[in-house]
């Protein structure tokens, strides 16, 4: 007897003792998390996000160990016209006598008048721990808001690290407060348009929720492995919700289709087993294989994005194979209860000719019947969306992409503007050799004073801060710029520091050498090195992914041609992606849309990101759909109406996987960071354009041009045929033997 795979294996004890499958999967997920939590988790610290000269900068810093407390500033200028210095001094001393009240001040500087005259600036110390200073500055801003209430004439506000970081925290929040009750909803509701009933909705985002739940706890354990940073649980939300509604869907609709034609529940529960489990588990290790190249970027951040990607993938799979064929097994037939009356007509299965409908073969119609045409039209259609990728410009977001509603973003506005040297700011950070700490404090200062006759830089409005580590080892000098971060000029004078003023003040202090003892960082310094960092990796991340997906496709469906359009399939729909995702954001046209503010630039981070994660996704339906071709071509129908029985046969549920995806990935879009503003857009353009001119027009028109070429492959990858039983011997001659 032929041995059956290990999917259908699997499903057939979990839906014939379905309570202890069940119970196995509650404890798995609570064992996780419960678990995890306990352990609890592991940041990554700056070293270990260390990349390039300002990652060594920071390093140095930290070797420091400075006692760098939480510090605000309290801007006074006038509503209109001069600034009375008068009524400014009596406010500014006003300030100084409510926060020294306030045991959550340490100390205040006296007032410091601009160049212009135009401004007073009062500087406030926190006390206590600098990690919890956001959640205390509410009592300075309380003060603050006081004495502008005592002296209406003048407008007095405060800003700084603390109070932005509360301010966007407070917005943020709300957003993601936002996205996440808008996803679940939206998931749900779409998922009942797509099956017509409330269960069958319900258990994809069961499965999907506990699978989030269970990578979240596992990944605080793997955290003391590989550190995690803040974004990770974001995406494994992301991920997870994804991959864990697409797999529940595409195995529930192919048992709800078996079930239709007439099989019993248990026969239908193998069937979808063996086709959708098995693609399922293909899709799975093409997902994770795209993840683990992050590992090749050598940054700890998309390091822990890969770990809770591929557990999430991992643990997403595992309950599609486990635990989805159990309550499959116990709902019965009432996983179409309750059923919504209307959609439930338009979506119930059928028990024949799934693959009949109408707009499906009206869309197929080109590919199948012109190939050669449909596919250099479609090929070029993208190509051209994918043509702005070319002058993509990568940078990170700064002070000035961040939403200027709320009052303390505003307040910085007017520091800035009043004293520019509270704005972009360069840290040169110095090991100081044995006995040369003298030499070193008199070389940055000498670089401070030439900084500030140079155009590029900020002028001083004090005299230069030398800060010293206790035990004298290493010392820090901020280098203030009048221009925005990511402006041409903020880099020139980057580049002023690292190539010209370094050398010829720190660099000749024996025993420093420039780049290595005496390194220059910043917000204009990690901006310029994580940009060369990202496009130095992106081609060996690619490489990776795209050699490992052509072998597990190729073995997969034992076709190296399947192997090769599969990957040339993906990299058109991930270039149209990052062309779109130029176009839109490189650009000032859809601001008012999308409610931002161009940067000129896509964020650092997203080309690398976007592309696993889209080579990823997309294997889902690639997978599937082929898988359904290839099931077709097996069962002996010619090419041409294999395409057409598979695509249109999976088209609804890839449809309605591809419209969860788009809705959740739409949702990030309308966020207030450009970065989610571009992820999220990024994500929701591609997956659209996989399901719809990827899958619907490139695909059939590819493998019907190619015919039985699709299935070509060299002799050892072929799969061997089962041998024949020899014929039964009866008294010495064989049956149906020739005489």
């Amino acid at each position: 007897m032929e041995k059956r795979p290990v999917t259908v294996r699997v499903a057939r004890w979990s839906a014939e003792h379905p309570w202890r499958a069940i119970a196995l999967w509650v404890v798995f997920v609570a064992v996780c998390f419960i678990g995890g939590n306990m352990a609890g988790t592991v940041e990554a610290s700056n070293s270990d996000q260390a990349i390039g000269e300002s990652g060594r900068a920071e390093v140095i810093v930290d070797e420091g160990h400075f006692d760098n407390p939480a510090r605000e500033s309290v801007l006074i200028t006038p509503l209109s016209g001069a600034l009375d210095r008068s009524a400014a001094d009596k406010a500014a001393a006003d300030v100084a006598t409510a926060m020294k009240a306030l045991p959550e001040v340490a100390s205040v500087s006296d007032p410091l008048p601009s160049h212009d005259g135009g401004a007073l600036l009062v500087r406030v110390t926190m006390s206590g721990d600098p990690e919890t200073a956001q959640d205390r500055v509410g009592k300075l801003r309380d003060a603050t808001a006081g004495v502008q209430r005592a002296h209406p004439g003048l407008r007095v506000e405060e800003t700084g690290g603390e109070s932005i970081g509360q301010a966007m925290d407070d917005t943020l929040g709300k957003d993601f407060q936002r996205a996440e009750f808008l996803s679940l909803p939206v998931t749900f509701a779409i998922l009942i348009v797509a099956f017509g009933a409330l269960i069958a909705a319900g258990v994809p985002v069961l499965l999907a929720l506990s699978s989030v739940a269970a990578a979240l706890g596992l990944s605080t354990l793997a955290s003391h492995l590989v550190p995690s940073t803040d974004t990770t649980a974001s995406v494994i939300l992301l991920i997870g919700m994804a991959v864990g509604v697409d797999y529940s869907l595409f195995y529930l609709r192919r048992e709800r289709e078996e079930r239709a034609k007439g099989r019993k529940h248990l026969d239908a529960v193998e069937i979808a087993a063996e086709t959708s489990g098995h693609a399922v588990v293909v899709s799975g290790v093409a997902v994770t294989i795209a993840m683990a190249g992050l590992f090749l970027a050598g940054d700890v951040v998309f390091s822990s994005l890969a770990v809770g990607s591929i557990l999430v993938v991992l643990v997403s799979v595992i309950g599609s194979l486990t635990v989805l064929p159990a309550l499959l097994s116990k709902l019965g037939r009432w996983i179409d209860r309750p059923r919504v009356p209307v959609l439930w007509r338009l979506t119930r299965p059928r028990a024949e000719g799934e693959g009949q409908s109408k707009v499906w073969s009206f869309i197929l119609r080109p590919a199948l019947r012109r190939p050669v045409a449909t596919l250099a039209i479609s090929v070029l259609a993208l190509l051209a969306l994918a043509a702005p990728a070319l002058s993509m410009r990568l940078s990170f977001p700064g002070m000035e992409d961040l939403p200027r509603t709320t009052p303390a973003m505003q307040a910085y506005d007017r520091l800035v503007k009043a004293y520019p040297s509270n704005g972009t700011v360069h840290t040169v950070a110095v090991r100081v050799p044995a006995g040369q700490l003298d030499a070193t404090k008199a070389a940055l200062t000498e670089l401070a004073k030439a900084a500030a006759a140079d155009p590029l830089f900020a002028p001083l409005d004090e005299a230069p801060d030398v800060e010293v580590s206790a035990d004298g080892k290493v010392a820090v000098l901020d280098v203030a710029t009048p221009f925005a971060g990511r402006s041409e000029q903020a880099k020139e004078s980057l580049d002023k520091l690292r190539e010209v003023m370094v050398p010829q003040t720190v660099g000749k202090v024996p025993g420093v050498k420039a780049g290595s003892d005496a390194a220059v960082g910043g917000f204009v310094g990690a901006d310029v090195d994580y940009a060369d960092h990202v496009k130095h990796k992106l081609p060996l991340v690619v490489g990776f992914v795209l050699v490992l997906t052509f072998l597990v496709m190729a073995f997969t469906f034992r076709s190296v041609v399947v192997a090769v359009t599969s990957i040339a399939l993906n990299l058109l729909s991930a270039g149209a992606s990052y062309g779109l995702v130029v176009l839109i954001f490189q650009g000032t046209w859809a601001e008012g849309i999308l409610g931002f503010t161009s940067m000129d630039a896509v964020v650092s981070w997203l080309p690398l990101f976007l592309f696993v994660v889209l080579f990823g996704l997309s294997m889902d339906y690639h997978v599937f759909v082929v898988s359904r071709i290839r099931e077709a071509v097996k069962q002996g129908m010619p090419t041409r109406e294999a395409v057409a029985h598979g695509i249109t046969g999976s088209a609804g549920v890839v449809t309605s996987a591809a419209i969860v995806m788009v809705a959740v990935f739409s949702i990030f879009a309308t966020l207030s960071t450009i970065d989610m503003k571009q992820l999220g857009v990024g994500l929701a353009a591609a997956i659209l354009l996989d399901a719809t001119i990827i899958r619907a027009v490139v695909l059939p028109s590819l493998m019907t041009l190619l015919g039985n070429a699709n299935w070509w492959a060299p002799r050892f990858m072929r799969p061997r045929e089962a041998p024949r039983p020899p014929a039964p011997v009866i008294e010495g001659e064989l049956v149906g033997a020739g005489r």
